[in-house]
């Protein structure tokens, strides 16, 4: 349905894809996403995303300026500043290939190994709020205590009360942080538009400060539920250690320091997975299913010194 968000953001679109000119032959604008957390609509080269109401303007703009300054790691924006419209802040940005899902096979985790490495290494350019990730996770976990009843709520409410509070979004982490991405999945890599095929990274709304291994709890959590093949999580780990990336030893064990950034994303995904679920009025699916039984076998972990894998 077109709201007139959808038509002002496409018509920021093609007046970013085609400044000097009034008109062109190009393809309809498409819309990639439309949630109340963001709408992104895009035309020809460009892509005009419209923020999550509630996306502070100070934080999102100090986002866009780490993103123009480190454009060998992330995507820069087409606009150094964000801008209203209809209530929400406008980004726009150049279009890059995203990641081909029907070639699982081809799926690019050195990469995105590589460009974690190289984000968490870089010094922030400029002052940037926390990063976003343990505050999603307790988003999450809202979310599936205001909806209805299912059987596996309460095992997932569990997991989560036995993480420490920091991993909960309560506290701040312990450390000084890193220069994280927030949001780590296959979908925030792009091919660079101008050409070069390097891939990039995208999507700044959680980008800050924060634990460096959070930004490779997704994959790892994926790993220790089975759903990551251990070929691609031992590619995926030796690139980020090839890298030099600080998350995690640059030998040995790495669960001490992923296992409970695994354990928070295994449980903010299998919340999202039960909530879905009671919306859609269905049975749980194999996967989701395999995440609310990952929480079933957690226990309690140390505030700090995590010790054991996320299963």
């Amino acid at each position: 349905m077109t709201t007139p968000l959808l038509t002002d953001l496409a018509a920021r679109a093609r007046s970013a894809a085609h400044p000097r000119a009034d008109a062109c032959a190009c393809e309809a604008v498409v819309t990639l996403a439309d949630r109340a957390d963001a709408t992104v609509v895009r035309h020809a080269g460009a892509v005009a995303k419209a923020h999550a109401p509630d996306t502070d303007p100070a934080d999102l703009a100090a986002r866009l300026t780490t993103a123009a300054r480190i454009p060998g790691v992330l995507l820069p924006p087409l606009a150094p500043t964000p801008v209203p419209l209809h209530g929400r802040l406008v980004t726009l940005w150049p279009y890059g290939t995203p990641v081909d899902p029907d070639t699982p096979n081809a799926a690019p985790w050195e990469a995105a190994a590589t460009l974690l490495a190289r984000l968490h290494r870089t010094p922030p350019p400029v002052p940037l709020p926390p990063m976003r990730g343990p505050a999603k996770a307790a988003r999450a976990l809202a979310r599936l205590r205001a909806a209805a009843p299912h059987p596996a709520t309460g095992t997932v409410l569990r997991a989560w009360s036995a993480l420490p509070a920091w991993a909960r979004g309560e506290v701040a982490p312990p450390g000084t942080g890193a220069l994280c991405h927030g949001d780590l999945h296959l979908g925030q890599l792009v091919r660079h538009p101008a050409g070069t095929g390097a891939w990039l990274l995208i999507d700044v709304d959680d980008l800050g400060a924060g634990p460096a291994a959070w930004d490779l709890a997704r994959p790892a959590a994926w790993y220790a539920c089975g759903l990551l093949p251990p070929d691609e999580w031992t590619r995926f780990l030796a690139a980020y250690r090839a890298s030099g990336g600080p998350a995690v030893p640059p030998d040995g064990d790495p669960w001490p320091a992923l296992d409970v950034p695994a354990r928070a994303l295994t449980v903010q995904t299998a919340a999202r997975a039960v909530t879905k679920a009671v919306a859609a009025q269905r049975p749980l699916d194999d996967v989701e299913r395999s995440l609310v039984d990952a929480c079933a076998r957690m226990d309690p972990v140390p505030a700090q010194l995590p010790r054991n894998r996320a299963t």
